[in-house]
């Protein structure tokens, strides 16, 4: 019996013991994820101070970008060389694939949802110069040029459809 009594002695002493151990683990334990989710949030917060400007550089790049490559924008600045209508569409697209390819890069700042809205401005784009072309009623580079910047009073160009998800993107970081 006296082995019983002394087991029951070292137990009182013991669970104590062994809950004021779980107890000193679990505020340890706390304490430490605090640190730790303290240390992210100032990471964060470190990353995104230097982040931040270089997504807004990216965004007004792409915003750069859709001016660029709009159709209003685009003839004014690229004039046909000859009167061959394909050999003017050619040179519409080739700059407009050029601008983007110097763009590419651009798409590690934003959102995937973002760069599709700018990949399908662009595409758009490319795609009513091409629509046009086609027709048998466009004979000529200029005619082309005419009927282009035509439809364009009819209907907003696909680069305003672009920077409108550009501007609403960006109005989300703040």
């Amino acid at each position: 019996m006296q082995s019983a009594s002394e087991l029951l002695g070292y137990l009182s002493y013991l669970i104590p013991s062994i809950i004021v151990g779980v107890i000193a683990f679990y505020f340890f334990k706390t304490f430490v994820d605090h640190q730790k989710e303290m240390q992210y949030m100032e990471l964060r917060k470190e990353n995104r101070s230097e982040v931040l400007p270089l997504r807004l550089q990216a965004f007004e790049r792409l915003v750069l970008f859709l001016e660029r490559i709009s159709p209003g924008q685009l003839l004014s600045r690229i004039k046909p060389v000859g009167e061959n209508k394909y050999d003017y569409e050619n040179l519409l697209i080739a700059s407009i694939e050029q601008e983007f390819e110097h763009n590419l890069v651009q798409q590690v700042y934003v959102s995937q949802k973002c760069w599709e809205a700018i990949k399908a401005s662009k595409n758009s784009t490319i795609s009513l110069i091409r629509k046009t072309a086609m027709s048998d009623k466009i004979t000529s580079a200029q005619k082309l040029r005419e009927v282009v910047l035509t439809e364009l009073f009819e209907r907003s160009s696909p680069s305003d459809t672009g920077i409108a998800f550009l501007k609403n993107e960006i109005r989300q970081l703040f």
